[in-house]
């Protein structure tokens, strides 16, 4: 036991704490050269892809607007003469039909009287009684007793607007029940500035100022070939899409395009129900942030993701 203890312990001690230091410095100093195996994603990000399949679309504009009094114009005398006579004065409301001035002719010698062609407020008198009056000549300002709805509009809808309905419907809160307005047109001004007016009806009582809604029916398909605005590239009339066959290939696709509403439009050429397209323009993200727009009065108004028009 004595050699067990004295010799033969001390150096299996001596023999496992070599071993051991020698595995550190190895692992330390000489670790294993050989590559790891490379880690590959166990899945893939793939670009949406959306069937090309039928429903109804129905294509309509809902513009904040404001009701505005129709534009004044001057009131002209139609002969030579005098003003003997000046019926109205400055701001006064007046009637269709009512007597404005009074004009002698010089020649036939005759009196004239000239009256309201309509309903208004005249306004900037521009002759007093004795003064001269000629062909053409200015007597006063009509601001007449019409009114009218005034939208504003992104120039972009005015290929949605063509072909608009020459009528509207206009809610105004807190008003009359809602009324349609006629005579619906389209303005572009020299500035760009886009505007969309139809006339108010003379029966409904309305104040200059009032903030109104028109919305405007551009028609109704129904059981017709669609797909998302976002998948379409252009928009107005004609458009390409991109066909996803599932191989990694794309085929791009021209398309006829017809009624939108925005988030979904017609194909009326190009495609066929089944089909698979990208669900957004190659290099264009998806975003589900709206589009907003300044009114012009203040506000704004917003539209989803995916106009193209």
């Amino acid at each position: 036991m004595v050699v067990w203890r004295r010799w033969i312990f001390p150096i299996l001690m001596v023999v496992i704490l070599g071993a051991a230091a020698a595995a550190l410095v190895k692992i330390a100093f000489f670790p294993d050269t050989a590559p790891a195996a490379a880690v590959e994603p166990s899945a893939q990000i793939a670009d949406p892809v959306v069937a090309v399949e039928r429903d109804e679309v129905a294509n309509a504009l809902s513009l904040p607007g404001t009701i505005a009094r129709d534009t004044s114009y001057a009131l002209r005398s139609e002969v030579d003469g005098t003003v003997t006579a000046v019926h109205v004065g400055e701001g006064q409301s007046v009637a269709a039909g009512q007597k404005l001035f009074t004009i002698k002719q010089a020649d036939p010698v005759k009196n004239i009287d000239i009256v309201a062609a309509e309903a208004g407020d005249v306004t900037e008198l521009a002759v007093v009684k004795g003064q001269p009056a000629s062909i053409g000549g200015e007597l006063a300002t009509l601001s007449p007793a019409r009114y009218h709805v005034q939208a504003t509009v992104e120039p972009v809808q005015l290929y949605r607007l063509q072909g608009a309905p020459s009528e509207g419907s206009v809610t105004i809160q807190g008003g009359p029940a809602p009324f349609t307005c006629t005579g619906l047109k389209v303005e572009v001004a020299e500035d760009g500035t886009t505007t969309v007016t139809c006339a108010v009806p003379a029966d409904q009582t309305v104040f200059a100022g009032l903030q109104a809604q028109l919305d405007i029916d551009l028609g109704t398909v129904s059981d017709v070939l669609v797909v998302p605005t976002t998948a379409v590239k252009g928009g107005a009339g004609t458009g390409i899409v991109w066909l996803d066959a599932g191989d990694g290939d794309l085929e791009e696709r021209d398309v006829v395009l017809g009624v939108s509403d925005g988030t979904i439009v017609e194909v009326t050429t190009g495609l066929a129900e089944g089909e698979l397209v990208r669900q957004y323009v190659p290099g264009v993200a998806a975003s589900d942030e709206p589009v907003c727009y300044d009114d012009g009065m203040g506000g704004e108004y917003c539209e989803p993701q995916g106009w193209n028009w």
